[in-house]
């Protein structure tokens, strides 16, 4: 038998039927308890949650850990999408095993300390000197308790070939789907709880082949691993598709046999009405990142229309070389204001944007056991307290303020039944030497390049 606590009587918990707390035990979410109530059970331990809001733990479904040693990057600023990543592409091309490393736990730990609890990252950059990037990140998952979705991205499309990207960066097709396989075969693990999940991910349509992307597709299907790409980030990005396939985006992604509820797309902005109802009718999700499509002004993606077509939308803080954080409490907060901007005070509620940063993000990544607080599902949890910054002060109904008022830091995030953070601080790393390393890497990073 495993040890069984009760996060006891919640000042407010993201759950029906469950204002007593959660009971949980092995990793899972064993009973709801309602108010006034007592476990119907034992408990082993108990935690008094009397000062917490309880949510469901965040789920990051869009990350590029890697762009946390280019943050706010002078000669990259105030670049839309396709000058900044001519700009950024030649720079990252020098990153180094030990950078990857400090960068993924940077930005994991980020994302636990705001209450995230699984993450996917979107690694798309592999040298000669830099095969083992996913290997690294899977190593500091574990470290840090982190459960994860790492996608292995490609670009086999260069400059040279009227793409974007530098030659150092580009990889043969055949060598990207031989080490994707191997990838898949070590770490990705089927079935409900996994920790450590693989994603077969080619960058963009005008970073990849046609070759590349229709083989990515058949590859994830046969090993049932989830599919994700970026599309239509940009009105640029359309109109390349148009000139080079003849197509518009999501048109290519079809002819390609690449729709269906296996696949996320990370933006989704410039999407017209025909090709949301395509997504919503193939089930296809789309990563929301508000802050990174504002930092860039790529636009704003029409979330409301793609939940009502059918797409499973959740939010991604995207790398942070165009977000600039790697908070999803933060990004949840960006998404309330920025959709309200297009569809009204009445149209989108504090409500809405928890269910992107929680069941939202867990159903893009094909995930049905965890972004909710039910009973059979994972023990993911997100606490946080309201009575430790002025922000909160006066506050009437504590769901809506972690909204309204700006949550960024959990006090508490248990990830799989253990907590991985406690009282505000990581419980299995010293951020001041994660901080440290980091930014140790980010001046090598920067030095390198300039």
């Amino acid at each position: 038998m495993t040890t069984s606590l009760w996060i006891r009587d919640p000042l407010a918990i993201l759950a029906e039927d469950a204002e007593g707390g959660v009971v949980v035990q092995g990793g899972r979410i064993v009973e709801l308890v309602r108010a006034g109530r007592q476990p119907i059970r034992p408990v082993d331990g108990v935690f008094d949650a009397s000062g917490h809001v309880v949510l469901p733990g965040l789920v990051n479904a869009h990350h590029h850990f890697f762009q946390t040693l280019t943050r706010a990057f002078p000669p990259a600023l105030n670049k839309a999408l396709f000058p900044w990543l001519r700009t950024m592409l030649p720079v990252w091309q020098h990153l180094e095993p030990g950078m990857v490393s400090a960068a993924a736990r940077l930005a994991m730990a980020e994302l636990l300390l705001s209450g995230c609890t699984t993450a996917a990252d979107h690694h798309y950059l592999f040298t000669p000197a830099l095969q083992d990037a996913v290997d690294l990140e899977v190593e500091a998952a574990r470290s840090l308790g982190l459960r994860v979705t790492l996608c292995r991205g490609s670009i086999d499309h260069s400059e040279a070939d009227g793409g974007l990207a530098p030659v150092a960066v580009t990889e043969r097709r055949g060598h990207i789907l031989e080490h994707t396989q191997a990838l898949l075969e070590r770490y990705n693990e089927p079935g409900d709880g996994a920790m450590v999940r693989i994603a077969v991910a080619p960058c963009t349509p005008f970073e990849a082949s046609t070759a590349l992307m229709r083989d990515s597709a058949a590859l994830a299907r046969r090993y049932e691993a989830p599919l994700h790409t970026h599309l239509a980030e940009t009105e640029q990005e359309t109109q390349y598709c148009l000139e080079c396939f003849g197509q518009r985006p999501v048109e290519y992604l079809e002819e390609l046999g690449w729709l269906g509820p296996d696949l996320w797309l990370a933006h989704g902005v410039h999407l017209d009405d025909t090709e949301v109802r395509r997504l919503g009718a193939r089930g296809v999700g789309v990563c929301h990142c508000p802050s990174s499509n504002a930092v860039l002004g790529s636009g704003l993606c029409r979330v409301p229309e793609l939940e009502r077509a059918g797409c499973p939308v959740g939010l991604g803080v995207d790398g942070s070389s165009s977000n600039d954080a790697s908070n999803l409490a933060q990004e949840a907060r960006q998404a309330f204001l920025t959709q309200r901007l297009a569809y009204g005070a009445e149209g989108v509620d504090h409500l809405d944007a928890l269910r992107w940063a929680t069941e939202g993000g867990a159903r893009c990544l094909g995930r049905r056991d965890i972004g909710r607080i039910a009973e059979g599902l994972c023990a993911d949890l997100a606490l946080f307290r309201l009575d430790t910054e002025p922000r909160f002060s006066g506050h009437a109904d504590p769901i809506a303020a972690l909204v309204l008022c700006g949550a960024h830091r959990a006090d508490r995030v248990m990830v799989n039944g253990q907590w991985a953070v406690a009282d505000g601080q990581l419980v299995n790393a010293d951020l001041g030497e994660i901080m440290s390393a980091h930014a140790r890497a980010a001046r090598r990073l920067q030095a390198l390049a300039l």
